[in-house]
């Protein structure tokens, strides 16, 4: 299974440390602590994982992809969004440890602006989490329609993610289902979508999501 680069430093250093301990134990004959390490160090470099996806085409006009992997725990509308310029409806993916954390673009687009926030680390199992813990918000313009709307994709960290990963700025192209950062161990990940009288949602809270493979939403051209 390939590993992002997003986590070099990580599982790098998670591969000497356990490849030290596992040359001491055997030395010593403790292939116990040996069995150990190996297990230790799959389940600790199984949270970068990058597996090869093939993202979806010919879709319909106007379909957005997971920006994560996850569970859907909220969908929901607000009457302004600074992502939009409006009224939007945002659909919340809950990021559980055992999820794969890389980030992925829902749409062709184009970064208009990235903005982090600082803020608490609660755990992103709650609603508050999403309100006050530290996030990075993505301002797309899509690239993908003649009158493009602007969306936006929200990186929220959790009681145990405290990284946000995300080398992209303003300027910068990606494709659908493009890999553009990641959040270290569990997180949230948030889908904003302008003009919600014409959002169709295709998924409900609790159903299970991919990053780059699932459809979340159809958004109807504007006019």
């Amino acid at each position: 299974m390939p590993l992002t680069p997003y986590g070099l430093r990580e599982w790098l250093v998670m591969t000497i440390v356990a490849a030290a301990a596992a040359v001491g134990a055997a030395l010593l004959g403790w292939w116990w602590a040996v069995i150990l390490c190996v297990l230790i160090w799959l389940a600790l470099v199984s949270f970068f994982r990058d597996p090869i996806r093939r993202v979806p085409t010919d879709l319909p006009a106007g379909t957005m992809l997971s920006p994560a992997d996850g569970a859907i725990s909220a969908i929901e509308q607000v009457a302004d969004h600074p992502s939009t310029g409006g009224p939007a409806v945002i659909v919340r993916i809950f990021l559980s440890v055992l999820n794969v954390h890389v980030n992925r673009a829902p749409c062709a687009c184009e970064v208009l602006s990235v903005v982090h926030t600082p803020g608490r680390y609660l755990d992103a199992r709650s609603a508050e989490s999403a309100k006050v813990n530290e996030a990075n918000l993505l301002t797309l313009r899509r690239t993908d329609v003649a009158d493009p709307d602007t969306i936006g994709v929200r990186q929220v960290s959790g009681a145990i993610a405290r990284r946000i990963v995300c080398p992209v700025g303003p300027g910068d192209r990606l494709e659908r289902g493009q890999k553009f950062g990641m959040i270290k161990f569990g997180s949230t990940t948030e889908l904003i979508l302008p003009r919600p009288d014409d959002v169709e949602i295709l998924v409900e809270v609790g159903d299970r999501v991919r990053g780059g493979k699932t459809r979340l939403a159809r958004l109807a051209a504007s006019g």
